[in-house]
């Protein structure tokens, strides 16, 4: 009985108008879509690849002041990731590169600076299209399944006869699922073998797995909207009512509730810019830097006034000895003395950071498609999961130049003549810099624990709507 319903169901979404809109999205949405942004990630990394040679060259050709504490000593440039071509996430937002200065890392600007409007428009990739586009057909296919057969009398008929409402409801959700999956499957697969034939690395396993967990997400966030829709429908009467009723749900819960979550985020948690951070780190080296010159100058003083008879020749190894000797403790003492500051600096403006961005995730996760959202950027590498590990890694490559480059470089003006006398006696030698290390990526495995609340999350939703859809429609008085 359930395998008739189901192919009644079928063959009723088949020959509707909805199916047609559907199938026309399907192919040429998503392979299009697809298609368009692989081109765009094969610029991306042209792009990439030219600016790393060309810093390198820049390098080698014209060594960097590093006096200057906002002088970039070397850059951390960000690889684009080919699982962008399904999800942009953050790619565009993130900086091109980290500058290593001795200040601290200084971020480049983003790509939005040549693409705002672009930015403020959306990116159309195939989370959006399942995101938003798909979630709307899903409650286009099921607003009506309940409240169409009530408003038109053949729902009475139907449960007339010996047919158990679990049995008819579970008809109506398999059967317009299957009408819905099996489109979106066929134009999905030709999208892949489309993207395959330009030269995309579907068969290696590190993009292969995520694509395919990607795909199963998907089905899952379809799954909760058809719910939501079987839902709505039960409750009402009247078809065209439901209609409303459904597209105002899909307002609040795809368009509005994840962005205006951070919206109440940034009221409830402020924090400061990236640039005022900057700034105060360089008003703090400037005036340690200060008071540092004027420790140094009080000392020679003191030296000079109890040693009586004082070479004063910068020449001389022996005096150049007695001036290391004696700035080294206060050079010393000055750079652990930044350090502390500057890093409680970054520590705080990084817990703003995160308080915020936590309130504003906690927030919107009341919305099925933030779940979608942040499940499909940590697949694809484009989200939180690849911002945090871009910037951990030119935090840690900014302190190995600290202790092997910066380090040796002095502020005070004795320090940077003496340092000019020893390059002149040994200009043959140059300080080499440490090269970037290679930005590397979290397993799958990795990405799926992280991401194991969010996917709770939709299964929770898939259930808990399909079960509160049973219980009205087994109490409902037909």
């Amino acid at each position: 009985m359930l395998m008739t319903l189901i192919q009644k169901e079928i063959m009723h979404h088949v020959l509707s108008v909805r199916f047609v809109a559907l199938l026309l999205m399907c192919v040429l949405l998503i392979p299009t879509t697809l298609s368009i942004n692989y081109r765009k990630y094969n610029q991306n990394l042209i792009n990439y690849q030219e600016s790393v040679r060309q810093a390198g060259t820049e390098a080698k050709e014209n060594p960097p002041n590093a006096q200057d504490p906002n002088t970039e000593v070397s850059k951390l440039f960000l690889k684009p990731t080919p699982l962008s071509v399904f999800v942009n996430g953050l790619e565009d937002a993130l900086p091109t590169y980290l500058g290593m200065t001795r200040n601290g890392v200084r971020q480049s600007s983003t790509g939005l600076t040549q693409a705002s409007v672009a930015y403020v428009l959306g990116n159309l990739d195939f989370l959006f299209i399942v995101g938003t586009i798909f979630s709307l057909l899903a409650l286009l296919f099921t607003f009506d399944a309940v409240a169409g057969e009530r408003e038109a009398g053949t729902l009475r008929i139907n449960l007339s006869n010996p047919l158990p409402r679990d049995v008819f409801l579970w008809s109506k959700l398999i059967g317009g699922y299957i009408v819905f999956v099996v489109p979106f499957l066929v134009s999905f697969l030709l999208g892949l073998l489309l993207l395959t034939w330009q030269g995309f690395p579907l068969g290696e396993f590190e993009v292969a797995a995520p694509v395919f967990c990607l795909t199963l997400i998907s089905l899952l966030y379809i799954a909760v909207f058809f719910a939501i829709g079987v839902v709505i429908s039960t409750y009402l009467d009247n078809a065209k009512t439901a209609l409303i009723v459904a597209f105002t749900f899909w307002v609040l819960a795809v368009l509005v509730a994840p962005r205006g979550a951070f919206i109440i985020a940034k009221l409830a948690s402020p924090t400061r810019t990236q640039q005022a951070v900057y700034m105060e780190k360089n008003a703090l080296r400037n005036n340690l830097t200060k008071d540092k010159e004027e420790k140094i100058s009080e000392k020679m003083v003191e030296a000079m006034a109890g040693g009586g008879s004082v070479n004063i020749s910068l020449n001389d190894p022996g005096t150049q000895k007695r001036l290391n000797d004696l700035r080294k403790p206060i050079e010393e003492q000055f750079r652990v003395t930044f350090q502390n500051q500057a890093g409680k600096i970054d520590r705080d403006y990084q817990r703003e950071k995160d308080r915020q961005e936590h309130v504003g995730e906690t927030l919107s996760r009341i919305a099925p498609t933030s779940s979608l959202t942040y499940i499909a950027m940590n697949l694809t590498q484009t989200g939180k999961l690849k911002r945090k590990l871009y910037f951990q890694t030119g935090e840690r490559y900014y302190n190995q130049l600290d202790a092997s480059y910066f380090s040796g470089i002095s502020d005070d003006t004795l320090g940077q003549f003496m340092q000019l006398m020893n390059q002149m006696d040994d200009a043959s030698e140059s300080e080499e810099i440490l090269p970037p290390p290679t930005l590397t990526e979290p397993s799958l495995s990795d990405t799926l624990r992280r991401s194991a609340a969010d996917i709770s999350l939709l299964c929770l939703f898939a259930l808990a709507f399909t079960t509160v859809a049973f219980l009205k429609f087994f109490r409902s008085d037909i």
